[in-house]
Formats: C-alpha cells, structure tokens, sequence
C-alpha cells in the first residue's frame, strides 16, 4: 500500500497508468481503522492499486477533492477520479461499488 502526502500525490496517482484506489483517512477515525485491512485484502486479491493518504497531514489534497467525511475512497483512472465511496463498508460492498465483483 502506498502512503501519499501533498508532495507525490500528482506522481503517484494523477500520472499512473493504472488505476489507483485512494483511501482518506485519519488517525483518529475508527472507521478508517476498520476498514484499512479490506483495503489491502482487495489490494492483494484484485491487483488494485491502493494508496493512503492521512487528511490531517495533507489538507490540500483533502480540500482539492471536496472530502468532507472520512473514510472517503475515490477510484482514480487516467487521473481522474471516476468513483467515490464514503464510510466503512464489508468487503463484498466495496468490491461491489468498485466494480470488481
């Protein structure tokens, strides 16, 4: 899983050539906790590419995307974001929302 911060977010996911999944989160989100090891399950199970990035540390990135609620995830593809989904949800849901089931 990659952590993103201000500085790479435009390398590491506006400029992939794959798709990459973008998950907003803080530390003192429980929900984001809770959803963090399904992130790297349909990481590892669907070869998706998922990348982390802290909104307390990197409020541009946060701001820049109108992310009011966390966790918030947007599927980014040729750079543009082309899914959102917001809150904790199973697995099955988020494979589902992601279009991989």
């Amino acid at each position: 899983m990659i952590t993103l911060t201000t500085a790479n977010f435009d390398e590491q996911v506006l400029q992939s050539d794959k798709p990459v999944l973008v998950d907003f989160w803080a530390e003192w989100c429980p929900p984001c906790h809770m959803v963090a090891p399904v992130l790297e399950e349909i990481e590892a199970e669907h070869g998706l590419t998922v990348a982390k990035i802290n909104t307390d540390e990197n409020p541009a990135i946060q701001a820049r995307y109108g992310v009011l609620s966390l966790p918030t995830l947007l599927l980014f593809e040729n750079g543009q974001p082309v899914r959102q989904i917001v809150g904790a949800k199973p697995k099955r849901l988020l494979e589902r929302d992601l279009g991989l089931a």
